[in-house]
């Protein structure tokens, strides 16, 4: 009888599990005028700010061509590291062929150098 699996009818299903949790009042009108008017302030300042720039419109005729220019320092600093990662590729397996080249030697080496075992048989 211990293994009696009884289903709680009280518990209620998963599909309103977060319906709790969501914040469903309206805000006042005091809180409404508060962050317009934040807003507008931080829109005034944007703007402000905007207004010192020097020589917008100058910037704003040379965008194209800074565009292409930083293209291309983009395009020569790939081929720049294709560059380096092709030397430091050279620079390593020509250290790891190196090390082959001795433990080929020094094996040949002791094969050579290794009596030979006579074996006896009974």
């Amino acid at each position: 009888m211990v293994d009696l699996n009884i289903p709680n009818l009280n518990i209620k299903s998963d599909k309103y599990i977060f319906k709790k949790k969501l914040n469903l009042r309206r805000k006042s009108k005091r809180r409404l005028f508060t962050e317009s008017f934040f807003l507008f302030i931080l829109s005034v300042l944007l703007v402000y700010i905007n207004y010192l720039i020097p020589n917008k419109n100058l910037l704003l005729q040379n965008l194209p061509s800074t565009f292409n220019k930083s293209f291309l320092l983009l395009i020569d600093l790939f081929s720049y590291l294709y560059e380096i990662f092709l030397v430091i590729f050279i620079f390593a397996s020509s250290i790891i062929a190196l090390i082959l080249m001795i433990g080929a030697f020094y094996r040949l080496f002791r094969v050579s150098k290794r009596k030979s075992k006579q074996i006896i048989y009974k």
